[in-house]
C-alpha cells in the first residue's frame, strides 16, 4: 500500500530560492546635505532572497532605491574587509552577514563602525586605523643583505604565529573596542595583532623595537580584555589572546 502525500501549499519548482521581505534602516550622513552635520534613518523595504547577505540588500538600494547611498565594498567574499559595518549593533562584515540568520521580523539597522570619523553614510575615514597599523612596522626586519637561501621555519615556529597572519585590516576588532572609542591614541586590537605576527616570527630581528612601541601609556596596557575584539572578528582571530601574549613577551623579555 502507497501513502499519499498531500499538497498543502503552493507548488515550488526544484531549485527556486524562496523570498521575503526585510526592512533595512540605514544610518545616513550627508555632510553637505539640508541636515548639515546631523545623521539620521532612512527605512527601505525590499523583498529578497534566502542566500542574500547585507551587502546584496545595500546594492538593491543603491541601484534601485536610492543612488546616494554610500557605502565600501570590493571582493564581496569575506577577504578584502572593506565592507566591515555595525549590523544590528554589532560589527560584522556585511557580504559575509546572511539575512535570513537575522531576525528579519524587525527591521535591521546598518551603521557604520564606531571610534572613526564618518565621512559619508557607512563610510569612515581609516587613517587613524592604518596610522597606528604603520607605526608598528608591520613588515619583515632582517639584517645584512638579500639573502643566499630560503629562511627556513619549522612546522612548530610558524605555528606560534600563525593565527595573526589571517588578520585582512577591516577594523572590525579595533572599531569594537571600548577603549578606543574614548580614547583615539589607542593603537587597537588591529594593530597588536598585526605587531604580535612579527613579534613572534623566527625571522624578524625586530622584535625589542615593537615591544618598546606597544609599551607605550597608549599601547598593549591599555587592552581591558572585554573580548569585544575576538567576538567582532570574522576571521576567528584570538585577539585578546594574542594580546595578552604580547604583554607576557613585554615582561618576560629584556629590553
Amino acid at each position: 500500500m502507497t501513502a499519499t502525500i498531500e499538497q498543502t501549499g503552493p507548488a515550488t519548482s526544484v531549485g527556486e530560492v524562496p523570498t521575503f521581505e526585510v526592512t533595512l534602516r540605514v544610518r545616513r550622513f550627508l555632510p553637505e546635505g539640508p541636515r548639515g552635520d546631523e545623521s539620521y534613518w532612512d527605512d527601505h523595504v525590499l523583498t529578497m532572497h534566502g542566500t542574500d547577505r547585507v551587502l546584496d540588500a545595500l546594492h538593491k538600494i543603491k541601484w534601485e532605491q536610492d543612488g546616494s547611498l554610500t557605502f565600501r565594498r570590493s571582493c564581496a567574499h569575506g577577504i578584502c574587509g572593506s565592507d566591515a559595518m555595525r549590523i544590528n549593533g554589532r560589527n560584522r562584515l556585511a557580504c559575509k552577514t546572511l539575512l535570513k540568520d537575522l531576525d528579519i521580523r524587525k527591521p535591521i539597522t546598518v551603521e557604520p563602525i564606531k571610534g572613526l570619523p564618518v565621512i559619508k553614510d557607512l563610510v569612515v575615514d581609516m587613517e587613524p586605523f592604518f596610522a597606528s597599523y604603520r607605526e608598528i612596522m608591520p613588515f619583515l626586519v632582517t639584517s645584512g643583505n638579500q639573502p643566499s637561501a630560503e629562511r627556513i621555519q619549522s612546522p612548530e615556529q610558524r605555528a606560534v604565529y600563525d593565527d595573526t597572519t589571517k588578520c585582512i585590516l577591516c577594523a572590525a576588532c579595533t572599531s569594537s573596542c571600548p577603549v578606543f572609542w574614548t580614547d583615539g591614541q589607542y593603537f587597537g586590537p588591529a594593530a597588536i595583532v598585526n605587531a604580535h605576527r612579527f613579534i613572534f616570527d623566527s625571522r624578524d630581528e625586530a622584535a625589542t623595537q615593537r615591544l618598546e612601541i606597544l609599551n607605550d601609556k597608549e599601547g598593549v596596557w591599555r587592552c581591558r580584555t572585554t573580548f569585544n575584539c575576538t567576538e567582532a572578528c570574522p576571521r576567528g582571530i584570538e585577539i585578546t589572546k594574542a594580546i595578552a601574549e604580547v604583554k607576557r613577551a613585554m615582561i618576560t623579555r629584556a629590553f
